[in-house]
């Protein structure tokens, strides 16, 4: 289900965000978020997820938003470990040749996150994110991901700290 959301994601989001009246590419993102949504509860979710929810709750960001300025960005922390399968996926749909190495086809898929986040106007980075606030939200999603998220890679409170200043882009609120 999780693959054939994000075929669907892939070949139909931009399309059914420019043009809203496409009832197929709106009917196709019905469906992959259906899919997506299946297949999350049969495996969970991930950092990605926990840290969204601490940001929510702290400052108010909308879940979705979250999880798509997060996503790049803790792709690219998981690094190898999450090579293979985010390298299946940029081959599945396209987004890299089938005989891509995985390291590349990783990155490349990447790369296609940051570029529709970019297209739908998703801001790169978290702005209003206090310091201060940090290891509190840190402790929230250590709490909220582990042991239960299936994770390419684990980390702990201080690593997720140091994610909180990753999608922050280092600007932090009251600092200059």
């Amino acid at each position: 289900m999780a693959r054939q959301a994000v075929q669907l994601i892939h070949d139909n989001l931009l399309e059914a965000y420019k043009h809203g009246d496409n009832m197929q590419a709106r009917r196709n993102m019905l469906s992959a978020a259906y899919k997506a949504g299946v297949a999350f509860t049969r495996s969970y979710v991930g950092y990605v997820h926990a840290i969204a929810h601490s940001l929510g709750g702290r400052y108010g960001i909308p879940h979705g938003l979250a999880n798509a300025i997060i996503l790049p960005h803790m792709l690219r922390t998981y690094g190898e470990a999450a090579a293979p399968k985010l390298a299946d996926l940029a081959r599945m749909a396209g987004i890299a040749p089938a005989t891509a190495q995985d390291s590349l086809a990783a990155e490349a898929f990447i790369d296609w996150v940051d570029r529709m986040n970019a297209a739908l106007g998703i801001p790169e980075y978290v702005t209003g994110i206090r310091r201060s606030d940090i290891p509190q939200m840190a402790t929230h999603a250590d709490a909220e991901a582990n042991p239960l998220y299936s994770v390419p890679l684990l980390m702990d409170r201080l690593e997720l700290e140091h994610m909180y200043e990753v999608i922050a882009g280092g600007m932090f609120e009251g600092e200059n």
